[in-house]
């Protein structure tokens, strides 16, 4: 695993984003572990969370160009501070542009977006949160695509929790890919996170004992992605 990997789930546990225990899902669902981006609240952790992306983004795509896009709402701030950190780890510049959600009807900027204007020709790579559900893609696609004649490169998010979607056996991520048949990336996996705090002190604390640890595994072979 590379090291910033390695630094990233250190960043969300520290962070508070990334919890375990005893947790109950809007869903009803039983999981023995919650993530919530919106602890991230401070300007030094959204830099680092910037960075985090742009080192992922630079692994799987390099430094070809490709306008960033942030879906309303947090994709909004993840699409600017990838933006800037891939500009200063890199030295390259790269465009961003983010939903408005509600469109804007006067002024030089109006429109439903905000940053670069997507222009016929580009490259779009989509900037999430966590690991997305196919439903906000059904919003996200079309309004990308209906703006000029753009090419949908790829997705990246932080996090994929290797939870089966909605079909019952991938991942939402793979699902996505199948559908829409553009590249789909997380910064890290539910797998390396476990392999990364297994028994391993963090803090001076074991974040995942072997009781967490079981209590995952049965939650994965129940609702694991094939």
């Amino acid at each position: 695993m590379q090291a910033y990997k390695h630094e990233f789930i250190e960043f969300l546990e520290s962070a508070g984003v990334l919890k375990f225990g005893d947790f109950t899902a809007k869903s009803g669902r039983k999981i023995p572990y919650f993530i919530n981006a919106g602890e991230i609240k401070t300007g030094d952790q959204i830099r680092k969370l910037g960075k985090f992306y742009a080192k992922a983004y630079f692994e799987k795509l390099g430094d070809k160009k490709a306008v960033l896009y942030g879906p309303a709402y947090k994709g909004i701030p993840l699409s600017v501070v990838t933006a800037i950190a891939f500009s200063e780890l890199y030295g390259k510049e790269i465009r961003y542009c983010s939903d408005r959600k509600e469109e804007k009807d006067h002024g030089a900027d109006k429109g439903s977006f905000l940053g670069s204007k997507l222009k016929d020709g580009d490259r779009v790579v989509m900037i999430e949160d966590v690991t997305t559900s196919g439903k906000s893609m059904e919003e996200t696609v079309p309004k990308v695509k209906g703006a000029a004649d753009v090419e949908i490169v790829g997705l990246m998010v932080s996090l994929d929790r290797m939870e089966v979607g909605k079909g019952g056996v991938k991942c939402a991520l793979d699902e996505v890919h199948d559908l829409y048949g553009f590249e789909t990336n997380a910064i890290v996996t539910m797998r390396e996170v476990i392999e990364h705090l297994y028994n391993k002190e963090y803090k001076g604390k074991v974040i995942i004992d072997d009781t967490l640890k079981a209590a995952i595994d049965a939650y994965y072979e129940q609702y694991g992605a094939k």
